[in-house]
């Protein structure tokens, strides 16, 4: 692992500079209401760049096969992940945990899409597109083995999958960067105006310092999260880390066996590699009341975003390196 690549990554750096920030209680923050607008922000820049390099990119076998071993992976990872930890944590809480790392953090690939632009490499457009659809099946896998376990236990609330399906599939996040998919494929094929104009909105100096600032933020918030991991710290750091890597592995063998560029493979490897802590726990508040969230937002948050984001993207990239041919 090239360790001029990590330090070379300006945004990681200022991650660095939030974490240190809450480490010595440092007023250091960003005010409350621009985080949000960061993250509105990059998943529109995100969702139109995308859009736009889709509709000028055929369908090809890679687009759709990179599509299916994302839906593939998506319900093959909580699966898998629930029956591992069922016993040990319980219907709620395995269904949590397994939702979470089978779902995506847009977060980190944002950063991984920001530590691509600085390699100046260019990844596909139906990557944005695969984050999107990572979400759906490992929560609705998770949440169902959740219910079956839970009415065997006669542990179960009241739940009501219509509220559940609102809320995963017309999640804010979800929506945006989706809409903005669509936005920037009509805008594209159309050859308006509005794409050309948008675009240096969307990229460049401009993407860059707001994700430097968002990350700045996260670096405080998931320093805090810390402190919330003491209860099962040999579990929520060892799976913090150890689940990432294993989903990184089955990420790159799909990769090699669809047939992906360098730079697509290194994106559906970050994709796999994550946990989301934005969609899945807000679909978890109706869904799964019983899990604590306690548990799987600090694990994702202060254990899995930091790994990935400081030792994983770099290393990700040069496992990639080993395999594929990079200029």
């Amino acid at each position: 692992m090239d360790l001029n690549i990590l330090l070379g990554n300006v945004p990681v750096l200022f991650f660095f500079l939030g974490a240190l920030a809450a480490f010595v209680k440092s007023d250091l923050e960003v005010p409350p209401p621009l985080p949000k607008l960061f993250v509105l922000y990059l998943l529109l820049a995100i969702g139109f760049r995308g859009g736009v390099e889709l509709s000028h990119s055929p369908l090809t076998a890679e687009v759709i096969g990179t599509m299916l071993a994302g839906i593939g992976a998506a319900t093959l990872i909580p699966l898998v992940l629930y029956f591992a930890l069922v016993k040990s944590l319980g219907p709620a809480n395995s269904a949590a945990v397994a939702a979470t790392y089978g779902s995506v953090s847009a977060v980190t690939f944002i950063t991984a899409s920001g530590f691509l632009e600085a390699l100046g490499q260019t990844p596909g457009g139906h990557m944005v597109a695969v984050t999107a659809l990572v979400e759906t099946p490992s929560l609705l896998v998770a949440v169902s083995l959740a219910r079956r376990g839970l009415r065997e236990r006669r542990e179960e609330t009241l739940f009501h999958w219509r509220e559940f399906l609102r809320d995963t599939f017309f999640n804010g996040s979800i929506l945006l960067l989706m809409g903005a998919l669509l936005i920037g494929v009509i805008a594209g094929a159309a050859n308006s105006r509005g794409a050309e104009d948008l675009l240096p909105f969307t990229k460049g100096w401009l993407f860059t310092g707001v994700l430097c600032l968002f990350l700045l933020d996260l670096g405080v918030s998931a320093a805090k999260r810390l402190k919330e991991i003491r209860t099962r710290v040999v579990f929520m750091v060892a799976g913090g880390i150890l689940i990432p890597l294993v989903n990184a592995a089955l990420g790159l063998g799909l990769a090699l066996l669809v047939g992906m560029s360098a730079p697509n493979a290194f994106l559906f490897v970050v994709i796999l590699a994550s946990a989301s802590y934005i969609v899945v726990p807000a679909a978890l508040r109706y869904a799964m009341p019983e899990a604590n969230p306690g548990l799987f937002l600090p694990m994702a948050l202060a254990v899995t975003f930091p790994f990935n984001v400081l030792l994983g993207l770099p290393l990700y990239w040069a496992v990639i390196g080993s395999f594929w041919s990079l200029p």
